[in-house]
């Protein structure tokens, strides 16, 4: 792997933080909902909902992550939830996934006091689990990850 530069993805980089975010949901089969407006509001709007990180690999897009604060009143603290982190295919296996979330942590913690890191992971990936599991994430089997999507928010909020 030739010169990686990790940074904080500015507006400017929106399409090269889409593209990532693409890259990785067509990895992962996932459809891919989030244009170029969704993540320009979200991510750099007046109220960002999340930050990125982008790493370059000698000027070509090797890598990202996508965070978000979470807090937990059981942990007493706050901290980050990483919904994405990509790593291209050529830059697997050298370390480049773990310095994107040791990055990552640092500036939640900089940020917002981040205590703790949170992410999922997809039950049919083994690979990731492992990786996960080597930085020494675990699964908290007390926990089941439950989604109300868009209707059902709209429903919960009595809009239909």
């Amino acid at each position: 792997m030739g010169e990686t530069i990790i940074r904080p993805a500015t507006e400017a980089d929106i399409d090269m933080l889409d593209a990532g975010l693409r890259r990785l949901s067509e990895g992962m089969g996932d459809s891919h909902r989030a244009s170029v407006a969704d993540l320009r509001r979200a991510g750099f709007g007046p109220r960002p909902s999340f930050r990125a990180l982008l790493a370059e690999v000698d000027g070509a897009l090797g890598g990202l992550a996508l965070f978000s604060p979470v807090f937990s009143t059981m942990r007493g603290a706050a901290g980050l939830y990483v919904s994405d982190l990509w790593v291209a295919e050529a830059g697997r296996g050298q370390g480049l996934g773990r310095r994107l979330l040791a990055r990552a942590a640092g500036e939640a913690e900089t940020l917002w006091g981040a205590r703790f890191l949170r992410l999922v992971v997809y039950d049919d990936n083994p690979a990731a689990q492992r990786f996960y599991r080597r930085l020494g994430l675990s699964a908290d089997r007390r926990e089941i990850l439950m989604t109300l999507d868009e209707d059902g928010l709209d429903a919960l909020e009595g809009r239909i």
